[in-house]
This record gives C-alpha cells, sequence and structure tokens, in this order.
C-alpha cells in the first residue's frame, strides 16, 4: 500500500514525460516493497499525490531550475537498507529521463525520504492496517508470515541501532 507525495514544480517537465514520471514511481515503489508493478491488487492501493509548489528558494532566493521532493511512504517493515538505496537511486533517474538529461546533472536537484509508517498507525479504508494484513490483501493469505517477518526484522534492526548508539554514549562517558 504505497503512498508517494511527489512536489513537482508546474511546467518542469512536459505534461506527457510527467504521466510518464508519475507512473514509473508507482512502479518503482510497488517493487520497493517486493511486489510485481502488474500486480492489480497492489497497483488499485497504490496512490500518488502531486503537489505543485508554488514557489522553490535555494539560499533564499528563487531557484534558478526545478527541484523534486518525493516523498514515498510505506508501512513499517516494508523497506530494506538496500530497498531504500534503489528506492533513491531508480526515482532519480526516472527523474533524469523524464527531464531529458543525466542522472549526475539532476541528481542535486532530487531529494527522495522514504519513510515508513509505525505499525498499527496505517489507516486506510476506515480502519488500521497493519503489515500482515496488507500482505494478505496483496499477494494472498499465505503471504501474511512476509509481513509479520518484514515487520519482526525492522524491529531487530531498530533494537540494533538503538543498542549501539546506547553503547557508544556510554562509552563516551568513560
Amino acid at each position: 500500500m504505497p503512498m508517494i507525495d511527489a512536489l513537482i514544480p508546474e511546467n518542469a517537465l512536459t505534461p506527457e514525460a510527467e504521466a510518464r514520471l508519475l507512473k514509473e514511481m508507482t512502479d518503482i515503489l510497488i517493487r520497493a516493497e517486493g511486489y510485481e508493478p502488474d500486480n492489480e491488487v497492489a497497483r488499485r492501493v497504490s496512490f500518488l499525490f502531486l503537489h505543485r509548489p508554488a514557489a522553490i528558494f535555494v539560499g533564499g532566493v528563487p531557484s534558478a531550475s526545478p527541484r523534486y521532493r518525493v516523498i514515498p511512504s510505506v508501512p513499517e517493515g516494508q523497506y530494506t537498507d538496500a530497498a531504500r538505496e534503489t528506492l533513491v537511486r531508480e526515482i532519480t533517474a526516472a527523474i533524469a529521463r523524464a527531464e531529458g538529461v543525466t542522472f549526475e546533472e539532476i541528481a542535486p536537484r532530487v531529494w527522495v525520504f522514504p519513510t515508513e509508517i509505525p505499525d498499527g498507525q496505517w489507516g486506510g479504508a476506515g480502519g488500521i492496517r497493519r503489515l500482515s494484513d496488507i500482505h494478505a490483501l496483496i499477494a494472498g493469505e499465505h503471504d501474511r508470515k512476509t509481513g509479520e517477518e518484514r515487520l519482526a526484522r525492522r524491529r531487530r534492526e531498530k533494537a540494533q541501532e538503538t543498542l549501539a548508539g546506547a553503547v557508544d554514549a556510554i562509552s563516551r562517558l568513560s
């Protein structure tokens, strides 16, 4: 159930290039969640909200060139470090193709913030949807376990990060 908030300035792209980009970003996010973009259920529950910033300033002055901000959100546990890296790279590359420039040329003008919504806080269709429920919806009841495993993996990673930070803080006290 990916959600994408895409902030794209008005007239930054041709209408055709923008339409292709919005579909491509949706496909990229569906793949990052571990599904195929042709999965009809995954497509039906994937939303992209296009926002048009009134102005973009860099260093306090209007930007001379378009800047892009993309915030893909998924339920906690869907992303791995590798998936986040791939997501940022692929979305940046898709924007480069849409604008007709090289990756290197556009990379400084693109920000991608992969966001995970804590389990139990993803609300839709009038209720809370947990990661295991979402996997069961998209891939079938047999895939519920995948959601449980992904959430457990992510929580282990967060616990290890917290523990490492605490150990580092304690070691600095000595």
